[in-house]
C-alpha cells in the first residue's frame, strides 16, 4: 500500500464518494416515484420508467441491492481515509480523518443527493434504472441471500414477509388526490369527481321524491281529470296508480300520450294500452348501483320500496345525475326553492327539505345517515312534534318552528350561526 501513490488514494477516495451518494440519492428517487405517473410513463412505453417500475415490483430485492452497494462503498472509503491519515499524520490523524469522513459522507453523499432526488425524482431514478437491472443479476446471489436471512429473521418475530403491494387507492385517499390536484383539475370537476366518488355512500331513499310529493295520476278518475292532468303536465312520465298511491300499476311517457290527445284519439282502452310497466327498486340501493342498473334495464324512473313493499318515493335518473354535475333547470320544482333568504340573514326552509339539501346550501355538516328530512331530524331530535313557535339549536344555528301542518313540521327559520357554539351541537329551547 505504500507504494501507491497519495494522488491516486484520493482519486479512489473521490470516486466511491461518488458512488455513495449515486446509491443514496437513487433509492429516494426510486422509493418516492409517483406509482401512477410511473404506470402511465410505462404503458406509453417509456424505457426509464419500464425498467423503474421492474425494479419496484420487487422492492425488497431493490433494496438489498442499494444497501449492499452503499454500504460496500462506504466501507472501502472508510478504511482509504483511515490508510491516508496514517500516510499523512500518522496514528493521531485517524480520529480527524474519521470525523472529516463522516460529514463529506452526511453532506455529500448522502443530504445532498437524497434532497435532488426528492426533489427531482425521475432524473435520477430513470437513469439509475438503467444501471440497476443488470446489477441485480450480476449480484442476485447475494441479494437472494441477504433476502432470505431478512425474512427468516423478520417471521422469527412475527411480521409478514409478503411482497405484494397494492397500490389501490380507497375512496377517501382519492378524495384528497382530486381536492390536492389544485389547478390541474378546475373547481366544478373537482365538486363533480367528489360526488361521483360519493355515488355509492348515498342511496335512492336520500334523494327520491317522496311519496306524497310525488305527482301521478289516478286511473280510477274521472276521464276528464285524466285528460286535464295530461294536457297540464310539465313531466315527461307520470306515475298511474289506481285508488291509493300504494297500487302503482305503471308510468306513462307523455311522448306516447300527446299525439293522441292531439288527434282526438285517446280513450281509457287506449291508455291502459300505453302504461309501460312499473319499474320497483328497494330503498336501500346505491345511487352507485342504481345508475347502473337503470343503464341495464334502459329505465329513467323506478319506485322506491321498502322492505315490506310499501311504496316510498320516486326516483328518476335525472336525481342521481344531479348528484353528480348539479341542479337542472328542467324540473318544475326549481322554480319553487326550499331554502329561501331572508333580508335579516336567516333563511325560510321548507320541513321536507332533504338533510343532504340543506347541508349543501347552507354549508352545514348534520349526519345524513338518520333521518333524511329537516322534519325527521327535529321531530326525532326533540323526540316529539313541537309546537309552533318552539325554537332550538340544530347544528349550532338557532331554529325557530313557524308552521305545522297535518302533523309534521312545514315550515323553520333558520339563523346564521352562533359564534359560541362549536359546529355539530344541538341544543333544545322551549
Amino acid at each position: 500500500m505504500d507504494a501507491i501513490p497519495l494522488s491516486a488514494l484520493f482519486l479512489a477516495l473521490f470516486i466511491l464518494l461518488l458512488l455513495s451518494a449515486f446509491f443514496s440519492g437513487s433509492e429516494t428517487g426510486l422509493m418516492t416515484l409517483n406509482r401512477y405517473r410511473l404506470r402511465h410513463l410505462a404503458n406509453k412505453q417509456h424505457p426509464g420508467a419500464r425498467r423503474a417500475q421492474q425494479l419496484l415490483d420487487r422492492p425488497d430485492r431493490l433494496i438489498s441491492l442499494i444497501l449492499l452497494g452503499n454500504n460496500f462503498v462506504n466501507v472501502l472509503a472508510s478504511m482509504l481515509t483511515t490508510l491516508i491519515a496514517l500516510r499523512i499524520a500518522g496514528e493521531t490523524g485517524v480520529a480527524i480523518a474519521a470525523g472529516l469522513l463522516v460529514l463529506i459522507l452526511l453532506i455529500f453523499a448522502e443530504v445532498t443527493p437524497k434532497t435532488l432526488a426528492a426533489l427531482h425524482p425521475e432524473r435520477i431514478a430513470f437513469p439509475a434504472a438503467f444501471i440497476y437491472i443488470p446489477l441485480l443479476k450480476i449480484l442476485y446471489p447475494l441479494v437472494w441471500l441477504v433476502n432470505t436471512i431478512t425474512h427468516n429473521l423478520l417471521r422469527m418475530f412475527g411480521v409478514s414477509t409478503d411482497t405484494h403491494r397494492s397500490d389501490a387507492l380507497s375512496a377517501e385517499e382519492l378524495r384528497t388526490v382530486v381536492k390536492e390536484a389544485g389547478a390541474l383539475i378546475p373547481e366544478r370537476h373537482q365538486a363533480m369527481l367528489l360526488n361521483l366518488i360519493d355515488l355509492e355512500k348515498v342511496t335512492v331513499e336520500d334523494v327520491m321524491v317522496p311519496r306524497n310529493e310525488v305527482t301521478a295520476i289516478n286511473i280510477a278518475d274521472d276521464w276528464e281529470t285524466i285528460t286535464r292532468q295530461l294536457s297540464d303536465s310539465h313531466y315527461t312520465r307520470l306515475p298511474v296508480y289506481r285508488d291509493t298511491i300504494d297500487q302503482v300499476i305503471g308510468t306513462l311517457h307523455l311522448r306516447d300520450v300527446r299525439p293522441l290527445l292531439h288527434r282526438d284519439e285517446l280513450d281509457a282502452n287506449t291508455l291502459q294500452g300505453i302504461i309501460r310497466e312499473p319499474y320497483f327498486i328497494p330503498e336501500n340501493t346505491s345511487l352507485n348501483r342504481q345508475l347502473l342498473n337503470f343503464q341495464r334495464e334502459k329505465r329513467r324512473t323506478a319506485f322506491v320500496v321498502d322492505e315490506y313493499g310499501d311504496l316510498q318515493g320516486l326516483v328518476a335518473l335525472v336525481d342521481i345525475l344531479e348528484e353528480v354535475v348539479g341542479e337542472f333547470t328542467t324540473d318544475p320544482a326549481d322554480h319553487h326553492e326550499d331554502i329561501v333568504p331572508q333580508e335579516d340573514g336567516s333563511w325560510l326552509v321548507d320541513g321536507s327539505t332533504s338533510i343532504r339539501a340543506l347541508n349543501a346550501a347552507l354549508h352545514m355538516s348534520l349526519a345524513t345517515d338518520g333521518p333524511r328530512t329537516v322534519n325527521g331530524l327535529i321531530t326525532e331530535y326533540l323526540e316529539m312534534i313541537p309546537g309552533t313557535g318552539t325554537s332550538l339549536l340544530l347544528g349550532h344555528r338557532p331554529v325557530d318552528i313557524i308552521k305545522i301542518r297535518d302533523n309534521m313540521i312545514k315550515t323553520v327559520r333558520i339563523h346564521a350561526p352562533l359564534a359560541d357554539k362549536s359546529p355539530g351541537k344541538q341544543e333544545a329551547e322551549s
